[in-house]
C-alpha cells in the first residue's frame, strides 16, 4: 500500500509549478485574443484571417501540451513527443487527402 502512495506522490511532484501553469495560463488567453481581434475588426481579408486562425490554433495547441500535459516532463518523454508527432502526421494525411478528394470531387463534376 505505501508502494502506491509513493507512485502517486511521485506523479504529483512531475507536475509543473504555479509559474509555468500561469504562463501556460496567459499564452493561452493572448493565443485567443489575437484571432477574435484580427475578426471583429475585420483586420485582414478572409485568407489571411483564416491564416492567423490557423496558426494560433497551432501555437494553443502547442501551449496546451507542454504547460499543461507535461508532454516533455517524465521519464518516457521522448516516447510521447514521437507518439504524437505519428499521430499528427496521420492526421494530417487523413484531413489533406479528405480535402483533395473533396477538392477534386467538385471540379470534375
Amino acid at each position: 500500500m505505501s508502494g502506491q502512495h509513493t507512485s502517486s506522490h511521485q506523479n504529483h511532484d512531475a507536475h509543473g509549478s504555479l509559474k509555468s501553469y500561469i504562463i501556460g495560463f496567459a499564452l493561452s488567453i493572448i493565443l485567443t485574443i489575437i484571432p477574435l481581434v484580427v475578426v471583429m475588426n475585420h483586420m485582414l481579408n478572409k485568407t489571411g484571417t483564416l491564416l492567423v486562425i490557423l496558426i494560433m490554433a497551432v501555437l494553443q495547441f502547442g501551449v496546451q501540451l507542454l504547460f499543461f500535459m507535461h508532454v516533455k516532463d517524465g521519464e518516457n518523454a521522448r516516447w510521447n513527443i514521437m507518439a504524437l508527432i505519428f499521430g499528427l502526421i496521420i492526421l494530417v494525411t487523413i484531413v489533406g487527402g479528405s480535402i483533395w478528394i473533396m477538392t477534386y470531387n467538385q471540379v470534375a463534376h
